[in-house]
């Protein structure tokens, strides 16, 4: 793990030396995979329980990928399944597949109402067709007084059409082509494919519009704590915010134990 980074055992803090370290990380995302994911895997861990312990918790990662994330919430006490539609993602940068992994998608959950503790997704709501409806079965298989976290890139965001950034500002299908161009291949992630426009204004509607569900917290997820505020700017948060996370915890309904 990168130095500056969080461990088990110390409280998460969103600190200006973090966000450094975090995008010092970013950078070596195709030459170096294993620092990358190991060391996003062991902030959300830490950025996790800081919302809810995971100690204990059953977790479930939707489009956990590869598995990168699991060695991290393990170390937290965490009891991790991942649920992943791509059997080729779960299987990226030769790892393979956990014991506890399930392929499946992520807009109609194989799980029963209120399975899990937490219910977490790390930048995988951008390359569903239907965000929302993604999220809405996140919460459906929370317990109540599970946590359900959601963290997505931002489209207008400097990274929001990840490889062909940051000509997606420039419109997707136009991205697309130029990275076609210069590459000779198509990106990995193919606009209105497998990466689609999403904005901070939609999930801040849908968390509000939750009656099963109250916000804990909608926050940037690498900008320190003391830019927190810029989440809660609409046009602003679209740019700055990069990446935002949602936090909510679940309420109980009728029949709901």
């Amino acid at each position: 793990m990168h130095g500056g980074l969080q461990a088990p055992g110390i409280p998460f803090r969103a600190t200006w030396r973090r966000s450094v370290n975090l995008f010092r990380s970013f950078l070596v995302e195709q030459t170096d995979p294993d620092r990358f994911y190991g060391d996003l895997a062991a902030d959300s861990a830490a950025q996790v329980d800081s919302w809810h312990p995971l100690s204990g918790s059953l977790m479930l990662d939707v489009g956990g990928g590869p598995g990168f994330f699991a060695d991290a919430f393990e170390a937290r006490g965490a009891t991790y399944v991942s649920l992943d539609a791509d059997a080729g993602e779960m299987r990226l940068h030769g790892r393979q597949p956990g014991p506890r992994t399930v392929q499946g998608s992520g807009t109609a959950l194989p799980f029963p109402d209120g399975s899990f503790d937490v219910v977490y997704s790390s930048n995988v709501l951008e390359h569903v067709a239907d965000p929302w409806a993604m999220a809405d079965e996140m919460v459906r298989v929370a317990r109540v007084g599970g946590t359900v976290v959601c963290s997505y890139t931002l489209w207008w965001g400097p990274w929001g059409g990840h490889e062909t950034a940051p000509w997606h500002l420039l419109g997707g299908q136009h991205a697309a082509r130029r990275y076609e161009r210069k590459h000779r291949r198509q990106p990995k992630n193919v606009f209105g494919e497998s990466l689609f426009p999403i904005t901070a204004t939609a999930g801040v509607r849908w968390a509000r519009g939750r009656q099963d569900a109250e916000i804990l917290e909608i926050v940037p997820r690498y900008l320190p704590g003391v830019l927190s505020w810029v989440s809660r700017v609409p046009v602003v948060r679209e740019v700055a915010c990069w990446n935002l996370v949602i936090v909510l915890r679940r309420r109980g309904g009728r029949g709901d134990r």
